[in-house]
């Protein structure tokens, strides 16, 4: 791992800890996931918080390890190599535990964060609609206050979860505030009266995580399950802008173990295939994708621990979003890179259920759509560049001015 020297002993024997649990998941469990004949695997929670591997970041009082970012990213590497749909209800702990941990009552926390972070209960969230995806604030899912009660009323959908956890995180406009950003808030919801699974999708990949559409009838929803109760009416954007931290986090930390699991089994592969009367990792066209493979990888868990540090030490918010931006967007890009390197490099039979790199690669496709697609990114990547770089002074050196030319002011038109 490059960033070995970056760890702490406390990291390394998080590692082993983690890989330990990731040995013990039964092979059977991710062949029936793929096949969807499981849709909720309750047991990979269950026993993941046994052992006190969920919720990591955490206070100690609610059950988590109080460990930084970095350890975090160090545990989502390991679970991500068993593929997409184990990594994200792993990591819905982190995402919805963070909006609850950092927004919520202390009764929330108690009632809820506790038992996440032990897998006595599963979470889930619902931000996609049908109607919009990375349009966020266009959502027409509506609450209906009558007196301490809300009713809620609207669709979710690609909620990874639907159909087995026990508590929704749900985002939908309160009637009566005009402003969508001021009426959005953010509920607690619990699997019961007036809410369905109204469809479970067929996936190219991410199977067995029970991706489904939330249909909300009225469901109703006291006031005391406002995230941050009744001074959280309204709240549902700064919750939002929070959660895509750990939303983009995880995702670029699972990327990169599904990318190591496939650059894994290639260079095996490599080393043991033999053509033209030698190993095919003799080939510059195999032993260069390794290099690459492997330069991708290292880079991505080094931005990522660069943006965990930024987060962990309170970097502005602007700083924040475009590093977390970057880390997700490189790292997933990166994975899907690597997983189709190690495809070529097995050929035809790469292509086949012989080997897991065709369900790593049907796996890895979505991470660079979900969370906010890439190409949103991008745009975040930009804008938050430019609010900083239009605001600060130039230092170093002027290097515009080492040109030939630079005296002749006249010739640097801008049409301002």
């Amino acid at each position: 791992m490059s960033v070995q020297a970056m760890l702490t002993e406390e990291d390394v024997s998080l590692r082993r800890r983690v890989q330990e649990f990731v040995a013990s998941v039964p092979r059977q469990l991710l062949l029936d996931m793929d096949a969807d004949a499981v849709t909720y695997p309750k047991e990979f929670l269950q026993e993941a918080g046994r052992l006190g591997l969920l919720g990591l970041r955490f206070p100690a009082r609610y059950g988590g390890a109080g460990m930084p970012w970095r350890s975090e990213l160090v545990a989502l590497e390991e679970v991500g190599v068993l593929g997409t749909s184990l990594a994200c209800l792993y990591s819905l702990v982190s995402i919805v535990g963070e909006a609850i941990e950092k927004f919520g009552t202390e009764a929330q926390k108690e009632k809820y964060l506790r038992p996440m972070i032990a897998g006595e209960i599963g979470v889930a969230e619902g931000l996609t609609e049908p109607r919009g995806g990375s349009d966020f604030f266009a959502a027409t899912t509506r609450a209906r206050r009558e007196g301490d009660m809300f009713y809620i009323s609207g669709q979710k959908r690609f909620v990874v979860g639907a159909e087995g956890a026990d508590l929704f995180l749900i985002y939908g406009r309160v009637e009566g505030i005009e402003d969508p950003k001021k009426a959005m808030t953010a509920f607690l919801v619990e699997r019961g009266e007036g809410v369905e699974v109204a469809h479970v999708y067929g996936l190219m990949g991410t199977r067995g995580g029970g991706t489904g559409r939330l249909v909300f009838k009225d469901a109703p929803v006291p006031v005391e399950n406002v995230l941050g109760g009744e001074a959280g009416i309204g709240n549902g954007t700064a919750v939002f802008h929070q959660m895509m931290i750990p939303e983009r986090m995880t995702s670029a930390g699972g990327a990169i173990g599904m990318g190591r699991a496939a650059l894994e089994i290639a260079a095996r592969y490599a080393d043991r295939r033999r053509a033209f009367g030698r190993k095919i990792r003799r080939f510059e066209a195999v032993n260069f994708k390794i290099a690459e493979s492997l330069t991708l990888l290292d880079a991505a868990r080094a931005l990522n621990f660069a943006t965990a540090q930024t987060i962990e030490a309170g970097g502005s918010p602007g700083k924040i979003r475009r590093l977390v931006s970057e880390s997700k967007k490189f790292s997933t890009e990166a994975a899907w890179e690597v997983v189709n390197h190690a495809m070529q490099i097995l050929g035809g039979i790469g292509y086949t259920n012989i080997f897991p790199v065709e369900k790593l690669l049907r796996d890895i496709r979505l991470i660079t759509i979900w969370t906010g697609t890439n190409e949103i990114m991008n745009l975040v990547i930009q804008h938050e560049f430019y609010q900083e770089f239009g605001k600060s002074t130039p230092e170093g050196r002027a290097v515009e001015e080492d040109a030939a030319g630079a005296g002749f002011s006249a010739e640097k038109e801008y049409n301002e």
